[in-house]
């Protein structure tokens, strides 16, 4: 898991990647309301927006509440979810959203945001740990904020 992520100074980048995150902040933040404005306006292509959009992220250094949106899918056994719920205690995470889908052949997805700010690892150790739960499979990282 650690070799999915990198660190890297921004200068070192095309410059198109800050565009992204700039084209993304106007669309969530609803200063535009279409991709297509958004995308006219930082001077991307919608492609490269849509390519990189959920793969590019800037470390939050003000303050210490980060979010982060966990997926995973889970086999539908009684205490799965309190298993995964108890572990993200473990680790420090504050649990603020959970959606959860009907199993179907047997098998739950599951969307969990956390407040991330206090934990005692990384979001991926965490990953790590959590897929190390019997019934856990397919723990991702959707989003970091």
């Amino acid at each position: 898991m650690k070799d999915e992520y990198l660190i890297v100074k921004k200068k070192a980048l095309p410059d198109f990647f800050e565009k992204v995150m700039e084209t993304r902040r106007l669309v969530e933040s609803g200063a535009e309301h279409e991709v297509s404005a958004a995308v006219r306006k930082t001077g991307i292509s919608r492609s490269t927006y849509y390519k990189y959009k959920d793969s590019i992220f800037s470390p939050d250094f003000g303050g210490n509440e980060r979010k982060a949106v966990l997926s995973m899918l889970l086999s539908h056994e009684i205490g799965m979810l309190s298993a995964v719920l108890r572990r993200l205690s473990e680790l420090g995470a504050s649990v603020l959203s959970i959606s959860q889908s009907l199993p179907i052949h047997g098998v739950a997805s599951i969307m969990i945001t956390v407040d991330i700010g206090s934990m005692s690892c990384t979001v991926e150790e965490a990953i790590t740990q959590l897929s190390e739960i019997h019934g856990v499979e397919n723990a991702n990282l959707v989003l970091v904020e």
